[in-house]
């Protein structure tokens, strides 16, 4: 049985540095960001670009869960509305899978503080915090059990999920 661990959560708030850090813990990993598929220029979204996305996150995610040499796959992704998380979960062949959800969520300063950090480091752009902020009440309503990352590293968020993994699988 393999497991499949979907990471979500707004923009800024530590998806991708806490999906790297759990790559680290768990044995016979893949990661996939979903960010990678959506790595245009220009970034231009339209119904005909969101389906392209989801194909190629479908069909990735779809082959490491057929690839005998992964026991565990990590996927993280802005995914702001519960039905784009289930248009995920539906694409793929999870019968050989335990399904974990996780939102990373944290307070609105921390929010604001990590993004400012990252948009000083040129990381991101000025316009993200009034993009990201807004969004944030959206993933505690979601079907996902909440990591609250306010006061949490990366890699102890990981320690986190990796805890819940184990209790479950």
């Amino acid at each position: 049985m393999k497991n499949l661990i979907l990471i979500n959560g707004t923009m800024g708030v530590g998806k991708t540095a806490t999906s790297r850090e759990l790559q680290k813990m768990l044995p016979n990993c893949a990661f996939l960001d979903g960010d990678w598929c959506w790595d245009m220029s220009p970034f231009i979204v339209t119904d005909e670009t969101k389906k392209m996305v989801l194909d190629n996150i479908s069909y990735l995610l779809n082959n490491f869960i057929s690839c005998s040499e992964y026991k565990n796959i990590i996927f993280c992704w802005v995914m702001h509305e519960q039905s784009i998380l289930d248009d995920v979960l539906s694409r793929l062949n999870k019968n050989d899978c335990s399904l974990y959800k996780f939102s990373i969520v944290c307070s609105e300063k921390s929010l604001i503080s990590r993004i400012t950090k990252d948009i000083k480091k040129g990381i991101r752009n000025n316009d993200v915090i009034e993009r990201s902020l807004p969004r944030l009440k959206n993933y505690f309503e979601m079907d996902t059990k909440k990591i609250d990352a306010s006061d949490m590293s990366a890699k102890a968020a990981a320690a986190r999920i990796y805890k819940l993994i184990g209790e479950r699988g």
